[in-house]
């Protein structure tokens, strides 16, 4: 069993950076591939990128490509999503997921554990 615990959300301005934090239990984080999603009002989730376990692979939604990036530490079990340029657009719910037993993963089906979601607006 994954437990996810996130952290970060919270109201950003236009054009300005914030980082959401996903920190997991287990003593296998390594192995498993993280993806962050996000779900905005009225619309379905989404995926937004992801990362190997080792952390040297990672794929972004073009939504996001350029603007936002995807690490993680193993040594502390967590992984990040920095945020940059945001835009209103990227307002949202953002929920960070594992995937067992992949490099990285894509879609919502190949994620195993999520997490309980974190509010991120960006409005002026």
């Amino acid at each position: 069993q994954v437990q996810l615990v996130e952290s970060g959300g919270g109201l950003v301005h236009p054009g300005g950076s914030h980082r959401l934090s996903c920190a997991a239990s287990g003593r296998a984080f390594s192995s498993y591939a993280m993806g962050w999603f996000r779900q905005a009002p009225g619309k379905e989730r989404e995926f937004v990128a992801t990362i190997s376990g080792s952390g040297f692979i990672t794929s972004y939604a073009d939504s996001v490509k350029g603007r936002f990036t995807i690490s993680r530490e193993n040594t502390k079990n967590t992984v990040y999503l920095q945020m940059n340029s945001l835009k209103s657009e990227d307002t949202a719910i953002y929920y960070c997921a594992a995937s067992l037993g992949r490099i990285r993963a894509a879609l919502e089906r190949e994620y195993d554990y999520w997490a309980q979601g974190t509010q991120v607006t960006v409005s002026s």
